[in-house]
């Protein structure tokens, strides 16, 4: 059988899979509250037009507007439809949605693209969960899309791409940020290398090293990342990273020396306790 697929959403993303479902042989029709069009999808005039008679639905707008879509798609949704959400949102949001839906049943598929998808379209890697995954799973597998099942319900799977995002994100700031303050110095392309070298011999026992460093040598990093912040602030680079990175040691070498005080204050009193006399 053919699958019925609606796509709301027809930016960047939205296109580019709506495009290569048709491809594939879905029926796809489409709905972009800016009125773009993608060839071979038939557009409609509301999400809920969209929908109706659709098997599967992806939402590929914004974290924002998530929850706005399937509101305005509620009144032509037709139990059993699957509601696939392929937004970078909160698992809150996930978790919302699918709560929303259920007493239509509509089950909720969280869908997290985990790698962009210019240049991939229905290609781009996808981890799913959430009720109805495996279907979806079944479906999108069917048309030549790279999908990989996550046991667990809604926001499992967005889960796992936010808190990669954490690290790669971060680590992009973080590389932007040093070079901007090595452009000021005069030492970019050093810099350049240095990173490139020290990412490219990175494995577990590297992050394992990281980790532990980071608790173990707390307090002297703290004292590096504030001279580090004083540094970019003398070049006249805004410091955002840095002090983060400052504020995080600053965290960890005082809880360290609180369980430090706490495992004294421990020690002696087993040792002077009741029948006993502390010596001078």
């Amino acid at each position: 059988m053919t699958a019925a697929v609606a796509v709301l959403g027809l930016g960047e993303a939205g296109s580019e899979i709506a495009r290569d479902l048709v491809a594939a042989g879905a029926d796809v029709r489409g709905y972009d509250p800016l009125g773009l069009t993608v060839d071979g999808v038939a557009p409609c005039g509301s999400e809920a037009d969209a929908v109706a008679g659709a098997d599967i639905v992806l939402s590929v707008n914004s974290s924002h507007d998530a929850m706005t879509a399937l509101e305005n798609a509620l009144a032509g949704l037709r139990p059993g439809t699957l509601w696939a959400d392929l937004n970078t949102a909160s698992p809150g949001v996930k978790v919302a949605l699918a709560e929303r839906a259920a007493p239509h049943d509509v089950p909720v598929v969280d869908v997290a693209l985990m790698s962009p998808v210019p240049g991939k379209g229905l290609r781009t890697p996808m981890l799913v969960s959430g009720d109805g995954a495996d279907r979806f799973l079944e479906v999108f597998s069917g048309l030549g899309a790279d999908v990989t099942l996550q046991p667990g319900p809604a926001g499992t799977a967005i889960s796992r791409k936010l808190l990669r995002s954490v690290f790669y994100k971060g680590l992009a700031a973080a590389v932007v940020e040093a070079l901007r303050g090595a452009e000021a110095a005069g030492c970019a392309d050093w810099l350049r290398g240095n990173i490139a070298a020290e990412l490219a011999g990175f494995d577990e026992r590297t992050v394992d090293r990281l980790v532990d460093g980071t608790h173990t040598h707390a307090r002297r990093r703290a004292d590096e990342m504030t001279a580090a912040t004083e540094q970019l602030e003398e070049l006249g680079v805004p410091a955002r990273v840095a002090p983060a990175a400052r504020d995080l040691l600053i965290e960890l070498r005082d809880a360290a020396a609180t369980q430090r005080t706490t495992a004294t204050q421990q020690t002696t009193a087993a040792a002077t306790g009741p029948g006993r006399t502390e010596q001078p």
